[in-house]
């Protein structure tokens, strides 16, 4: 694998919209699925649950539910990131199921879109799509709720970064 310092992965890291159809290997996806597992939870409740999805109809389902972004039907590989609501509420009550477990879902996502940069892989982090939708497409049990779709595969075009606000807009120091 090749090796890349952390922050200029998450410097160069694109949201990438157009794929080639290069087949993502299993090798490749398995490290992607290690590096979800790999996030922190909250109270180590481990409330991940991924859908890896290549089945061209499911994706369809995902395209559709996702607001017909139709870059997710063309990706070669679609990871559904979702969180088994129960574990989270089972150690931390409604603030587990309601907070926690987007918190440790979104750093496997993240965890995912930066290993997937380091292979040479192109993601995006879709959260604009139908729950319901999305949790029926990929079959998914009434505790597990569905709260991102990652296309994956290599891009066939690479975008510029997008312009971010200045530290100093952003930043605060002991209070605002």
């Amino acid at each position: 694998m090749k090796k890349v310092d952390v922050l200029e992965a998450i410097k160069e890291r694109r949201s990438v919209r157009e794929y080639t159809d290069k087949t993502v290997s299993e090798d490749d996806i398995k490290k992607l699925i290690n590096a979800a597992q790999s996030a922190p939870t909250a109270g180590n409740t481990q409330p991940l649950e991924l859908v890896i999805v290549k089945d061209a109809e499911i994706k369809r389902k995902l395209t559709e539910a996702a607001f017909n972004q139709s870059f997710v039907q063309k990706a070669p590989v679609v990871i559904v990131v979702c969180a088994d609501v129960s574990r989270s509420h089972k150690g931390y009550g409604e603030r587990g199921k309601n907070l926690y477990s987007i918190q440790d879902t979104a750093a496997s996502t993240q965890n995912i879109l930066l290993t997937a940069h380091a292979l040479g892989l192109a993601t995006c982090w879709v959260g604009a799509f139908h729950d319901k939708n999305t949790a029926k497409a990929i079959n998914a049990p009434k505790n597990v709720k569905p709260f991102a779709i990652i296309p994956v595969g290599y891009p066939a075009v690479m975008p510029l970064a997008s312009k971010k606000m200045s530290v100093n807009e952003i930043v605060h120091y002991e209070t605002f």
